[in-house]
């Protein structure tokens, strides 16, 4: 016999049993007896970035136009992160409310709207006359056309500044209550 067949039939049965031996250790039903890792309760299914939304009412008026550097879907709770959302509120009416602030997020459905860090809210009415809003934290209550908050508020109007701690806000007849320590200094014309 010679040297080289003889080298094969010794080398053969060697590679054959490391072979088997890897394919018995990476075998495909080993990959599928796995279960699945838990998913992170914080998972984004989709993000999207500098996102503009634009809706109208049933007459054809626009109702708002809602700009997001980024957005962010958390798939386990629904809800929906904002970086520095923008939204210009018209409700129909040629005058808007200019709503502003860091982050917010939006529960699922959308029937809330939570607001979070230097949050604005402007508007100019007919007349010219400019009324703008801010604190560090408001919840929307959108279908309701509601809006409060527990924090500081500052409202700066044409004709003085008034501070409270807490307010509710009702968007369809402009009526807002504020909650508790109510300061003013207003100019008499």
């Amino acid at each position: 016999m010679s040297k080289n067949l003889r080298l094969t039939l010794i080398l053969a049965p060697i590679a054959a049993l490391l072979i088997a031996l890897g394919y018995w250790n990476i075998r495909p039903e080993s990959f599928m007896d796995r279960t699945p890792s838990p998913t992170d309760a914080n998972a984004i299914d989709f993000y999207v970035e500098n996102g503009k939304s634009t809706q109208f009412q049933a007459d054809g008026k626009l109702h708002y136009e809602l700009t997001s550097k980024r957005l962010e879907h958390i798939k386990a709770t629904d809800v929906t992160l904002l970086t520095q959302p923008d939204l210009q509120l018209y409700r129909g009416t040629a005058y808007p409310w200019h709503v502003q602030s860091e982050r917010g997020e939006v529960s699922p459905g959308g029937s809330q709207v939570e607001l979070i860090d230097s949050v604005r809210i402007a508007r100019t009415d007919a007349k010219g006359r400019p009324t703008i809003l801010t604190t560090s934290r408001l919840t929307v209550f959108p279908d309701e056309e509601f809006a409060q908050t527990q924090q500081a508020v500052k409202i700066e109007a044409a004709n003085g500044v008034t501070t409270a701690q807490g307010m509710k806000a009702y968007l369809n007849d402009g009526r807002m209550l504020l909650q508790s320590n109510v300061r003013g200094q207003h100019e008499v014309r």
